[in-house]
């Protein structure tokens, strides 16, 4: 009759530690019924801030989805691209969705989930820029450099490539800078571009360079696996019942991109 209580015991234990390995655990996304989320307040298409305040955009609505999967509510800051990671760090934001490219730097300093979204590096140029249909017609030209991008370090590392680099506080700058002549050229994420071209109206257009494959990841804090998990989940289901396809065609239907006939969910970075 003690055989049982034997059998038991062991489980019992296990239950124990589990408990203990549970509560001991740092700090997670998990742990909050709201989230601060780190967004952009200058991307059209992507993270724009209205006049009112509000913020709208496909970074927006998939923050938004993947709280409401989660059962949790939202609220957003603005980041531009050199905030991105210190809002993470100093704890102003529990996450950012905000055009954050995963990179083998970026990871020494914080975690990623996701990514939500695979784009590819293009350029914008004028449209009245004669004889420039790829990206080695634009060798030796200024390039726009946002503060906090890595953008155009893959530019300078394409074979052969070489650009004048022309600093801006952000993508309203280099707009402004394009029209009035000030740089040649724009290069970032296709998606970007697209928003900002499309909110021109017409006087620039994208190359389809196609410079590099860029996966844009969920920030967040290191150290917080169950979090991480939970929001690969539901990124997930938003690809598998659809949300991400409608979301892409909503915010960038119309603007010339090549997007994939197919939408699949993208390869996940693991969560360490």
């Amino acid at each position: 009759m003690r055989l049982p209580t034997l059998i038991a015991l062991p489980a019992a234990l296990a239950a124990a530690l589990l408990s203990a390995c549970g509560s001991s655990r740092g700090e997670s996304l998990l742990d909050k019924k709201t989230w601060v989320v780190g967004v952009r307040p200058d991307l059209p298409g992507l993270g724009l801030r209205r006049p009112d305040g509000t913020f709208e955009g496909f970074d927006i609505d998939v923050a938004r989805y993947i709280a409401r999967d989660l059962g949790r509510t939202v609220t957003f800051v603005p980041v531009l691209a050199a905030d991105r990671i210190p809002v993470l760090e100093t704890k102003r934001a529990d996450l950012v969705l905000a055009t954050l490219s995963v990179t083998p730097e970026r990871k020494t300093s914080i975690a990623f989930a996701g990514p939500y979204l695979t784009s590819y590096q293009d350029v914008l140029v004028r449209a009245d820029m004669k004889g420039v249909t790829g990206l080695r017609d634009l060798i030796g030209r200024r390039f726009c450099a946002v503060q906090g991008s890595d953008t155009t370090k893959r530019l300078l590392a394409v074979r052969g490539m070489t650009a004048t680099l022309v600093p801006a506080k952000d993508y309203d700058r280099c707009m402004a800078l394009i029209r009035s002549n000030g740089v040649d050229a724009i290069t970032t994420n296709d998606v970007i571009l697209a928003g900002l071209a499309k909110r021109a109206g017409g006087g620039v257009r994208l190359l389809g360079a196609q410079i590099a494959e860029q996966n844009s990841g969920i920030g967040i804090r290191r150290g917080d696996p169950d979090g991480c998990e939970a929001l690969n989940g539901a990124i997930t289901r938003m690809y598998q019942n659809g949300t991400a396809a409608k979301l892409l065609r909503k915010w960038f239907g119309g603007t010339g991109l090549d997007r994939r006939p197919i939408i699949e969910v993208p390869q996940f970075e693991g969560c360490l």
